[in-house]
């Protein structure tokens, strides 16, 4: 760690050095720093210089911490290091554009003054595992900042009230340990992405998903990622028709390999603007085993949702059907797939894809147990022969298109 930040004090001071003598202008200087040693008050003065003299317009700043994932009780010291960093070099938060931050907790320090009244050009907010105080609830009404892109990674907390963030843009919420997802909307008139990924514990809860968007009436793409475990939203339909009243794009990813996927079509008759419907199915060998018994159900509990009973099929604006890991040999799929046809009469491409991610995790576990429903089909034949399957489903031509890391068929 002391080698690493002695080789950046080193490297930040000559190319500063360097930018001064030709006269250059940094449009954005990133960096990424650990409160180690005395290093900070090398690099603090350096940066603030530059930015005094108008040489940087813009910083994009991380600060991690040593430990991937810190304990509770070791966040505070943390915090109160980088509270006391921006102290010494308050130009450095004036010149903040993009803001990473890790393993701190706030518990002493008023984050909020400085993220949305001090910070302001910041645009980009960064937490990862942070919070202020476990199972606290942290509130943002901040109708001044320019923060159009927020992001949380494993968060204590047991509230997260956006109340009032005009420009925010994106909000990721990815890994929340209390029970039931900590988020709340209130005035955020610029939202057009939201990101909700987790996967479920045993602890966790279903909680209803409308409840959960009402505030966030303009929403272009919604991607829900369950990363393999149980559903985490209650069975819902057409609840959700004013949350998804302007969605474009509707992403289900995160679905256990060997559960039906008919339950996700109440979501996509809701959605009865989106343009695009993308499923993802989710097996990973290495994520099974004693380990996982002993955060997550044994048996994962499959949807209970039923079919959906609309009696109008409303899925006219649906132009393409996207389902990685797809597997001809379940039937559930095969089923999922031509559901999805026969309710969208504007249809023009199915991709199929084989769903295969590079993962260190599964490329180690040996021998390697067969994908369940058998393998992705990679020959013509093959693909002629599922193609034929579906096409009969379909009220107009569509393309269905199949696609691996090396090649891409069209039929």
């Amino acid at each position: 760690m002391n080698q690493a930040m002695a080789s950046l004090t080193k490297a930040t001071r000559s190319f500063l050095a360097h930018a001064h003598i030709k006269h250059d202008t940094i449009a954005r200087l990133s960096l990424k720093l650990y409160m180690t040693g005395n290093y900070k008050h090398d690099i603090g003065p350096l940066v603030c210089d530059a930015i005094d003299n108008r040489m940087v317009k813009e910083l994009d700043l991380a600060i991690l911490d040593k430990k991937e994932y810190g304990k509770n009780k070791d966040k505070l010291q943390p915090a109160r290091d980088v509270e006391g960093f921006f102290s010494a070099y308050p130009s450095m938060v004036r010149c903040l554009t993009r803001l990473h931050l890790q393993n701190l907790r706030f518990a002493e320090w008023d984050i909020s003054h400085l993220l949305f009244d001090c910070c302001k050009q910041l645009q980009h907010l960064s937490l990862d595992n942070c919070d202020a105080g476990k199972w606290s609830v942290w509130q943002i009404k901040a109708p001044n900042s320019n923060i159009r892109i927020l992001e949380f990674y494993i968060s204590w907390l047991k509230g997260l009230e956006v109340l009032c963030l005009p420009k925010l843009e994106r909000l990721c919420c990815e890994a929340w340990l209390y029970h039931e997802v900590p988020l709340r909307f209130g005035s955020v008139p610029s939202l057009k992405e939201l990101l909700l990924l987790c996967p479920a514990t045993v602890d966790h809860r279903d909680f209803s998903l409308s409840q959960v968007l009402r505030g966030a009436t303009n929403l272009h793409t919604l991607t829900l990622n369950f990363q393999g475990e149980k559903l985490w939203i209650q069975p819902e339909g057409k609840q959700l028709y004013a949350a998804f009243n302007m969605l474009r794009k509707l992403c289900i990813h995160g679905i256990f390999v060997e559960f039906d996927l008919l339950w996700t079509i109440n979501l996509l008759e809701a959605a009865t603007s989106v343009e695009i419907f993308d499923v993802e199915v989710h097996e990973h060998p290495c994520q099974e085993g004693e380990r996982r018994a002993k955060c997550y159900d044994a048996q994962r509990v499959k949807p209970s949702w039923k079919t959906p009973g609309f009696t109008v099929c409303n899925n006219r604006r649906l132009k393409e059907l996207r389902c990685a890991g797809f597997r001809p040999l379940l039937e559930q799929h095969m089923l999922f797939v031509r559901a999805v046809m026969d309710r969208a009469p504007c249809l023009e491409i199915v991709q199929l894809t084989d769903g295969e991610v590079s993962c260190e995790g599964c490329d180690a576990v040996v021998p390697r147990p067969p994908p369940t429903g058998g393998l992705f089909p990679r020959d013509i034949d093959g693909q002629v022969a599922v193609a034929r399957q579906l096409r009969p489903s379909a009220r107009a031509p569509v393309k269905i298109v199949f696609s691996t890391r090396y090649s891409t068929v069209v039929l």
